[in-house]
């Protein structure tokens, strides 16, 4: 498999009870991220209870100087509002300071708007109220939006991907609970069932997957998905997928939004269940 490693120099993870952790470097907002993540929803729901994860930003830029000055801006008055590439990372580090559970709910919901266009999501305006819509408590996530915390956690990543030398992103390094031994980094995307059978490997033993959800279930789990997502996960066709899904809206169940290029199905409550 081309771009698949063993890394030189492994990186100590604490003890932790599932033998597996994925560290999963993305640039939030690029078009691979979403495909990547995609194929996460269903190793999650079917083998989850293997691995744990964490998202490690990998966004490229400059500094961060000019743009923590900015946001202070923007809480004092000097700035109505500003837009930069870096923005959507150090909203997400800020979202993380209240939780993995709170992040994940904030990632949704920009790369919700990111898709429909909805919001232009390198706005310091439209994040906070990306933070509200995630059900943040939104003082604290102003408070920590280009906060010392936030920025250093933002260095942190980009400091792991450089010592783990990842140069393509999306990316993903397995480590098992051994922490001599190498990590495994799988450049790029693959289909579906390479990353299970790298799972597969790593644990040296047959690996059970979990029963999937009812429609029901995985929309209260991830919120928004498409129709190629839904097809993807019960490995049903685009028709058959469509036609469900249809079934759920008349249903009131779930709602279609779209614009001229993505359709998304989303729960039609407010109401986040991780």
């Amino acid at each position: 498999m081309n771009n698949i490693q063993l890394l030189s120099e492994p990186v100590a993870s604490t003890k932790r009870t599932k033998p597996i952790e994925l560290y999963i470097f993305i640039d939030p907002l690029c078009p691979n991220a979403f495909k990547l993540q995609s194929m996460l929803k269903k190793l999650q729901l079917e083998y989850e209870h293997y691995f744990t994860w964490r998202y490690v930003l990998s966004t490229e830029l400059q500094t961060l100087n000019c743009v923590t000055r900015r946001i202070k801006g923007c809480l004092t008055g000097t700035d109505v509002d500003i837009t930069h590439p870096a923005l959507p990372s150090l909203a997400i580090k800020a979202a993380e300071l209240q939780g993995k559970k709170a992040a994940n709910r904030y990632i949704r919901k920009l790369q919700e708007h990111a898709l429909l266009g909805t919001k232009n999501v390198h706005s310091y305006s439209a994040l906070v109220e990306i933070a509200k819509e995630a059900t943040l408590d939104q003082e604290e996530f102003i408070k920590d939006f280009g906060s010392k915390e936030a920025v250093r956690a933002f260095q942190c990543d980009l400091y792991i991907t450089r010592e783990m030398e990842v140069d393509e992103v999306p990316s993903i390094v397995f480590f098992n609970e051994c922490i001599e031994d190498e990590g495994l980094k799988v450049s790029g995307m693959y289909s579906y069932e390479i990353y299970v059978q790298i799972l597969q490997e790593m644990l040296d033993e047959e690996i059970i997957s979990k029963p999937l959800p009812t429609f029901e279930e995985l929309f209260q789990r991830f919120q928004y998905l498409t129709t190629d997502e839904v097809a993807s996960i019960y490995s049903i066709s685009m028709s058959d997928a469509e036609r469900e899904l249809k079934k759920r809206m008349l249903q009131q169940k779930i709602e279609r939004v779209s614009n001229d290029a993505v359709t998304l199905w989303r729960l039609k409550s407010s109401s986040f269940s991780l």
